[in-house]
């Protein structure tokens, strides 16, 4: 099969082109000259000026299956990752039950998984208390790396490391090369910041100030180092922490981080009272904070943008920003929301999929996935960029149709999703499932 557009976004950047695909190896064969001549017997998909992406490759997901499937599952998260131009996911190890913290778990959710995956899936291990045993049969297993908490969860069954266990957990997992991920909030400021009562948006930022990831990634920094140990900052919402991080590599820590469709195109300034589709932790910061993020970005110290996906049933949200679960559902909105604001910045497209498509997929090792080139998995995703549409929650493949983009107008319309050169999503409507589970890959 030849797919042909006159935007083809290579890793040098986009470029009329005729990409040749093995359907039956799932390969990339060639990118060739854009009226390069279709070989017999090969089929032809003419794209004109859509835009052929690398398909996406989205490392922070809580599909929630088992265990919580009334808030997610495989299927349903899958279908909206198809829909919204994502090939290739990564399952967080909560809020699923059992959680992914030992070997058994894993087989549990490769089982439940296999059975409807749209798309690629590989799975993240827990670093919990008392687990440090299960650390090396987990990445032996296959997982991509472990998640740690500096502080409550949100449920019961993933409890954080102090920072003793994390200490021990990561000298673990330096040991065998592994990843450690971490959402880095630091327990001590929040449990002293004013507690989020009631609906009024501006009380539950200050029960979660940027002081708390600055000083809990501070604290992550001088682990890493002294251990020698390579480590990841999950959705980073304070700007401030950049330096930090900045700082740190050049001094050859190991570190890298992420942040969110959210924290790029939402501000604080916007949430309604009782608006608690907004809720997430850490928080949407304010507009000056965003500006920040992006000025992160445009200079390469921000490495990927992940959604973050973290749904829940619509009875969760209550209005009360103390009580309503923390998560924003975005998998199949990440694509267009990111483009939207990033176009309005002067951002192009060959940024939105350095960003969205190979900086997740260097994160984690899958040197398949990520880019169009030859020898890659013939995963992409068909844009049409200058198009709008507005957010319909009724329209989303998520189990639960809660968004805090709800009647939002956002450029970028996915036209098609492709896996290994299989049409898998056809103008938002997903096909049959044909996604495979993914397993570490040995670096070199």
């Amino acid at each position: 099969m030849v797919l042909r557009s006159r935007r083809v976004m290579t890793p040098d950047g986009p470029r009329a082109a005729s990409v040749a695909v093995s359907v039956a190896e799932g390969r990339i064969t060639a990118v060739l000259p854009y009226d390069t001549a279709v070989p017999p017997g090969a089929r032809l998909e003419d794209l004109g000026d859509d835009v052929l992406l690398p398909g996406l490759v989205d490392t922070h997901v809580h599909v929630n299956d088992p265990g919580r499937t009334a808030w997610e599952g495989f299927g349903s998260a899958t279908r909206a990752a198809a829909a919204g131009g994502v090939t290739t996911l990564v399952d967080m190890p909560l809020n699923s039950v059992p959680p992914t913290t030992t070997v058994p778990a894993l087989e549990v959710k490769r089982a439940v998984a296999r059975r409807s995956a749209h798309v690629d899936i590989g799975f993240w291990g827990g670093a919990v208390p008392g687990n440090v045993p299960e650390l090396r049969p987990l990445h032996d297993a296959g997982v991509l790396g472990f998640k740690a908490f500096l502080l409550p969860s949100g449920v019961d069954e993933f409890p954080p490391l102090d920072p003793g266990r994390l200490r021990t957990a990561l000298r673990e997992i330096a040991g065998f090369g592994g990843l450690l991920i971490v959402h880095a909030e630091d327990a001590r400021l929040i449990d002293g910041a004013p507690p989020p009562t009631g609906p009024r948006y501006a009380d539950f930022l200050a029960s979660r100030p940027r002081t708390a990831e600055n000083e809990a990634i501070a604290g992550l920094i001088a682990l890493a180092r002294e251990l020698d140990a390579r480590v990841h900052v999950l959705h980073l919402s304070s700007a401030e922490a950049l330096p930090l991080i900045a700082d740190a590599r050049r001094e050859g820590v190991r570190i890298t981080v992420e942040t969110c469709p959210h924290f790029l195109t939402l501000t604080a300034e916007e949430v309604p009272d009782g608006a608690t589709e907004f809720k997430c932790c850490p928080p949407i910061r304010e507009a000056a904070n965003q500006d920040a993020l992006w000025a992160g970005l445009a200079a390469g110290e921000i490495d990927c943008v992940v959604s973050d996906h973290s749904p829940c049933t619509a009875d969760l949200k209550v209005g009360d920003f103390g009580r309503a679960w923390g998560g924003i559902s975005s998998l199949q909105l990440g694509l267009p929301a990111v483009w939207t604001a990033a176009r309005r910045r002067g951002h192009t497209l060959h940024d939105v999929a350095r960003w969205m498509s190979s900086g997740p997929a260097a994160l984690v090792g899958l040197d398949r996935k990520g880019a169009i080139e030859a020898g890659r998995d013939a995963d992409f995703a068909v844009l049409a960029p200058d198009e709008t549409f507005t957010v319909d929650p009724a329209a989303l493949h998520h189990r639960n149709q809660v968004t805090a983009y709800a009647g939002r107008t956002l450029y970028g319309v996915v036209r098609s999703t492709w896996l290994r050169g299989r049409k898998i999503a056809d103008h938002g409507t997903p096909t049959d499932p044909t996604g495979r589970l993914l397993e570490r890959q040995a670096r070199t």
